[in-house]
């Protein structure tokens, strides 16, 4: 995320930007993975969207987002629409078509090429 967050900072003036922030992936009354343990992010499952919104928060504030964040519902149609998890990476041309899909992170985002099809869109806008 700080690679993103980055690209808002360089971008964000001529690009929208938006987080979409699907169920936990690793629930602690679940399962758990040892970096969520090493890095001290050990979270229940929310029961409800208030609970969403609030480890949604907790998530955006910890990463040092500063880009608009929105929650899924609890149903994770957004994610089960768009494939978002794990971390996935989205732009949309102003013709509402997907530019480019990064492949499922987070090892498979590479912020050069994000940052190029960024170039592009922005060359476009101008361009208009």
């Amino acid at each position: 995320m700080p690679a993103v967050q980055q690209l808002y900072e360089a971008h964000g003036d001529a690009v929208g930007f938006l987080m979409v922030y699907i169920r936990e992936a690793h629930p602690s009354d679940a399962w758990q993975i040892s970096a969520n343990l090493r890095d001290d992010v050990v979270h229940d499952d929310p029961a409800d969207f208030d609970g969403c919104r609030e480890l949604a928060r907790t998530c955006t504030a910890a990463l040092e987002i500063t880009f608009p964040a929105v929650v899924d519902d609890m149903e994770d149609a957004v994610d089960a629409a768009y494939t978002g998890w794990p971390e996935r990476i989205y732009v949309i041309g102003q013709d509402g078509r997907i530019r480019y899909k990064s492949a499922p992170g987070p090892f498979g985002f590479d912020p050069d090429d994000l940052a190029r099809e960024l170039e592009r869109l922005r060359a476009e806008i101008v361009r208009g």
